[in-house]
């Protein structure tokens, strides 16, 4: 099954790590991943520290559980390639997958953030 098509029927929660330039870390819960053109995939995201982290250490990675009571799921190795802000794209994508709550940051900047995936393993183990 291809990547893509597992995030858009398989039911869970996700987690993006980042570290910033001296090593401090960072965790937050993030929707699925969008899935863009050139093998590369998106976050939507506010200026808080998961932003702030990449600006100094482009390496992050995805975390996905998928739902019930197996150890089941992805990791996603990226390291960000570019980001946009504040652009129709991302009106575009909310719109289309707001199926998460909303977090109170109606009104901020919004940052696009495309990632190349460097390597994918199961949520537990270390084999592709």
């Amino acid at each position: 099954m291809k990547l893509e098509e597992y995030f858009e029927i398989t039911k869970g929660i996700g987690v993006l790590a980042t570290a910033d330039s001296t090593g401090g870390v960072n965790a937050a819960v993030y929707a699925r991943p969008h899935f863009m053109a050139d093998d590369e995939i998106a976050f939507i995201m506010t200026d808080r520290l998961t932003h702030k982290n990449l600006q100094s250490n482009s390496k992050a990675v995805y975390l996905f559980k998928e739902s019930g009571d197996a150890y089941k799921g992805k990791r996603l190795y990226c390291s960000k390639v570019k980001e946009e802000k504040d652009s129709d794209l991302i009106n575009k994508l909310r719109k289309r997958k707001h199926s998460s709550p909303t977090s109170g940051d109606e009104g901020a900047t919004r940052y696009l953030v495309y990632f190349r995936i460097d390597r994918v393993l199961p949520l537990i183990g270390d084999r592709d």
